[in-house]
């Protein structure tokens, strides 16, 4: 079996790892951990999104921090964007990608965007659009892809109809999640085993939930397929406010201590990677959950 020589990873504790916590982090406080995180290797970091405060009051700083922030010319910045409004406001802070989001299920994309799935795609296409006009690359994510809290499994023929649409409007990446961290290796076998037919593999990444410890479990599975960009959150921070019972990403600092043990280059460092999470940590005032934190929390 060959695994990649090197995998991508796509940060994202400062968006989807802070947007479920209920202690309101500082402006300038998110924009030191943004610019540590940028000294550790990454390549990629998810900032912020540019959704109304009243949905994610953590996140209403969002055009501060982009500002803020000590750009590393080696580093794409993201933000989450959910309308045109949404991306005026990424614009001037000048993000270098724009990030775009709905769910495969139904019931869950009403939740999370008050919008049916057809009402959601032209107002979509509408930020794909003008954010491509702007230069700006697209990313795309779509939520449940393994299972939706209120609808159960869902058919992999509504995933599809999603991701092709994303994919018809000249999204670049996307992004396939397993909002609330049901999916098992099997699953992510069977959904890949399609998936990788129908799309250019590298135009996928993985978004796992530990919300059942099976994340690592879940790459290394997407590794078979030759997946080699995944999203995760230092410390294992995150959750969906419109996911009940989810719990956080798969944990940054655990990925890399996983993958750098098998060989396989991140371009990371892990020192450097565990002080940005105990920086946070202490912000939150709360210890991290990942294993990597439980490591150094115990010295």
């Amino acid at each position: 079996m060959k695994w990649p020589e090197s995998v991508t990873i796509k940060e994202v504790g400062p968006r989807d790892g802070l947007q479920n916590e209920k202690v309101i982090i500082p402006t300038q406080r998110k924009i030191e951990w943004i610019d540590q995180l940028s000294e550790t290797g990454l390549t990629y970091i998810e900032a912020t999104s540019f959704v109304h405060p009243k949905w994610i009051p953590q996140l209403g700083d969002a055009l501060e921090v982009g500002k803020g922030i000590k750009r590393n010319p080696t580093i794409t910045y993201a933000a989450l964007v959910p309308n045109r409004k949404g991306l005026e406001s990424a614009l001037a802070a000048n993000m270098d990608e724009i990030s775009v989001f709905m769910s495969a299920s139904e019931t869950h994309n009403l939740k999370n965007i008050n919008k049916t799935i057809s009402d959601t795609f032209p107002v979509l296409k509408e930020v794909i659009d003008v954010a491509k006009e702007s230069g700006k690359t697209v990313r795309g994510y779509v939520s449940t892809v393994f299972g939706c809290p209120y609808e159960g499994p869902m058919d992999i023929n509504q995933i599809f109809r999603v991701c092709d649409q994303l994919f018809e409007y000249g999204i670049n990446e996307l992004s396939l999640g397993d909002t609330i961290g049901v999916a098992s290796p099997r699953q992510v076998d069977v959904f890949l085993e399609q998936a990788v037919k129908r799309y250019d593999k590298d135009s996928l990444a993985l978004h796992f939930h530990d919300t059942r410890g099976m994340a690592l479990a879940n790459v290394l599975k997407s590794l078979d397929y030759g997946i080699d960009t995944f999203d995760s959150a230092l410390g294992g921070l995150g959750g969906c406010p419109y996911a009940p019972g989810a719990s956080g990403n798969v944990a940054t600092d655990d990925l890399v201590h996983m993958l750098n043990n098998m060989g396989i280059d991140t371009g990371i460092d892990s020192k450097k990677l565990i002080q940005s999470a105990s920086m946070m940590q202490s912000c939150l005032e709360k210890p991290l959950p990942s294993h990597q934190m439980a490591i150094y929390n115990a010295q």
